[in-house]
């Protein structure tokens, strides 16, 4: 039985990091645990950043995130098609949410309220179209080389943010190609970005 939730990214070493979801739902429909794992770490960020825009306090959120890989793990063998696998991912965690959301009004009806309140914008289409345009981003950054990956999350992703000579050193690179590497490296993403429809 495949694990429902993958603890720590791990190496590919026989799939390619970028593998299309029609890919990895096949691999995972003949028990392939590191498609499981593979499918959990791609879109990972995705399902748990739909109840940090409900503003759910951490336990719920993690309880929403476990739930909706239980039910895609129920659910894969008649997942109608593996294309809509984001989709179907951002639809089901939404629902949870709000059945979340529900629960919480009752309990304020009943109770004094002891958890933030929800952000009533975070309820409305927009939240969707954001998370969706934040997958598309984590998406076209694994198609980008590997140096040129590391680079963005050196540069842009790394708290706090790192001088261009460590980058450098991290890199093996000379101090001075940083800023040539980055603006090359920049607008594959830009032209990765495009393709998607960004």
């Amino acid at each position: 039985m495949m694990p429902m939730v993958a603890a720590k990214p791990r190496k590919r070493a026989d799939r390619p990091v970028a593998a299309s979801d029609e890919q990895l739902v096949a691999d995972c429909l003949r028990g392939d645990q590191d498609a499981w794992s593979d499918l959990v770490e791609k879109y990972r960020n995705l399902v748990y950043s739909v109840p940090v825009k409900y503003r759910m306090p951490p336990q719920d959120a993690a309880d929403v995130f476990q739930a909706v890989w239980t039910e895609l793990f129920a659910e894969l063998p008649r997942l109608r098609s593996a294309g809509g696998l984001r989709s179907w991912l951002i639809t089901v965690a939404g629902h949870k949410c709000y059945q979340w959301k529900r629960q919480q009004t009752v309990r304020a009806a009943l109770a004094e309220p002891t958890y933030e309140p929800v952000d009533t914008q975070a309820l409305y289409p927009e939240w969707r179209q954001q998370v969706e345009r934040e997958q598309m981003l984590r998406d076209a950054l694994f198609e980008l080389p590997p140096r040129c990956r590391e680079m963005v999350r050196l540069l842009f992703y790394h708290q706090p943010p790192l001088p261009y000579k460590e980058v450098a050193e991290r890199l093996g690179l000379a101090e001075g190609s940083i800023g040539f590497i980055r603006g090359r490296c920049l607008k594959k993403l830009r032209v990765i970005l495009q393709d998607m429809g960004f």
